[in-house]
């Protein structure tokens, strides 16, 4: 039997990658998103993720073609960048409420489905800065050291319900998720341009960074998976970025995270 998959922020990015390569693998394949962009093997579904009932309405109709939901795919996300103590509170709540509110939506939504059918599985997208937050990203590196702590305390509480959860944590990467961050410079003058700086560093670091493409194929990898362990770096050099922020001091590894980004 083929399995249902449901992508959230599937319609362009790692997401549209994601939802493709699950499609070639023969899932039925859902992406839920604002704006439909036509794929061949991906069946659109129109859902704003940070709106509760619409994400459950969504489910439902998925529920209703199907009878079983076996894949989740939490990828809908944005980021913002500017300094935190200039950073709007609605801005740093819209971050939140896309990046872990959203996802929380939807893996409440399946939830129910997956536990009376004995499985499923869910995957998180995160990201390297969950592990070392990155100065004048603070919100975004907080939304996804939140998605961690999610992932971990809920693969314990789904354990007797054979669901499986892990959160796929991707560096840089060559997508569109770059144009889409919403930047804000207020008081370059008073950090003596280091907020310019930081986001320029990151910005050509991105462009340079991993195909959206090999990020799905790898998501896609993950999501096939029955189990994997529950954080998960993409990409050698964040695999050692990852062992290197368990092995060295704190001190040292933030140290090492501000030469980079808050010159």
């Amino acid at each position: 039997m083929n399995k249902v998959a449901i992508v959230t922020g599937g319609s362009g990015g790692i997401g549209r990658c994601t939802a493709a390569e699950l499609s070639k693998a023969g899932c039925r394949v859902y992406e839920f998103s604002r704006r439909e962009k036509p794929q061949e093997g991906v069946i659109h579904l129109s859902a704003d993720m940070t709106d509760e009932k619409q994400v459950r309405a969504a489910v439902e109709e998925v529920l209703r073609r199907e009878g079983r939901i076996d894949i989740l795919v939490n990828n809908a996300g944005f980021g913002i960048s500017g300094a935190a103590e200039l950073t709007k509170s609605e801005d740093a709540h819209a971050q939140l409420e896309l990046n872990l509110f959203g996802l929380d939506n939807a893996t409440k939504a399946v939830l129910p489905a997956m536990r009376s059918q004995g499985g499923g599985r869910i995957v998180c997208m995160s990201s390297i800065a969950g592990i070392l937050p990155i100065p004048f990203q603070l919100w975004y590196s907080v939304s996804k050291a939140a998605i961690n702590a999610y992932v971990l305390a809920l693969q314990n509480e789904l354990r007797p319900f054979g669901i499986t959860v892990c959160a796929v944590m991707p560096g840089d990467i060559a997508s569109g998720f770059t144009d889409a961050r919403v930047k804000s410079d207020a008081g370059d003058d008073v950090y003596a341009g280091r907020i310019e700086r930081s986001v320029a560093v990151m910005e050509k670091d991105e462009r340079g960074g991993m195909s959206p493409a090999a990020a799905g194929a790898f998501v896609a990898k993950m999501a096939l998976k029955t189990r994997s362990k529950p954080l998960v770096a993409l990409g050698l050099s964040y695999k050692a970025a990852a062992v290197l922020a368990k092995l060295l001091p704190r001190r040292l590894s933030n140290w090492i995270v501000g030469l980079i980004y808050a010159k």
